[in-house]
């Protein structure tokens, strides 16, 4: 591992150490430098599309829930390892987020990169109460809720562009 600004850079024979290492750093996608929570977030596209959008609702929303779950346990098992509340290299937690934002709009490729933009800006600036469950929620819920959160913005404004378009 790397050591900078008292943050622990992970390299990738580290995370394929643990599968819990690599799952919660997206399958290496949350080592790519700048912007690792949107290489993650492409990442998720990338399963949608190639893996997930193929499975009925059931399936996804299994995937949603334990993913979720799993997420709680993985981010928080990384914060504790790496000593650092959500490091930036976690993307699980964005790949969860991301791919309910893709179940909600799987229509058009086009709404799905909207989504993606906004998703990105909510997930950056963490508007109310976004911010504040960061801040209060030094675990692994705190890490997923808050990205759930920034999909959830991101659903209803572009429902309301989408309905506003109409």
């Amino acid at each position: 591992m790397q050591y900078r600004r008292d943050v622990y850079f992970p390299n990738f024979s580290w995370i394929c150490k643990k599968p819990v290492r690599f799952l919660a750093f997206g399958c290496g996608s949350g080592l790519i430098r700048p912007a690792s929570g949107t290489w993650g977030t492409l990442f998720a596209w990338l399963l949608w599309h190639f893996f997930l959008k193929n499975f009925n609702d059931i399936a996804v929303v299994s995937f949603l829930v334990s993913g979720f779950i799993y997420g709680c346990f993985a981010c928080n098992y990384m914060e504790i390892e790496l000593n650092t509340h959500d490091h930036v290299g976690i993307v699980w937690d964005e790949i969860i987020a991301f791919i309910l934002i893709l179940w909600v709009f799987d229509s058009s490729f086009l709404i799905q990169g909207i989504s993606f933009v906004f998703f990105r800006f909510f997930d950056i600036i963490k508007p109310p109460p976004i911010g504040y469950i960061d801040r209060v929620f030094k675990n692994g819920f705190g890490v997923m809720l808050d990205d759930i959160l920034a999909a959830i913005y991101t659903i209803m404004l572009v429902l309301l562009i989408t309905n506003y378009i109409k």
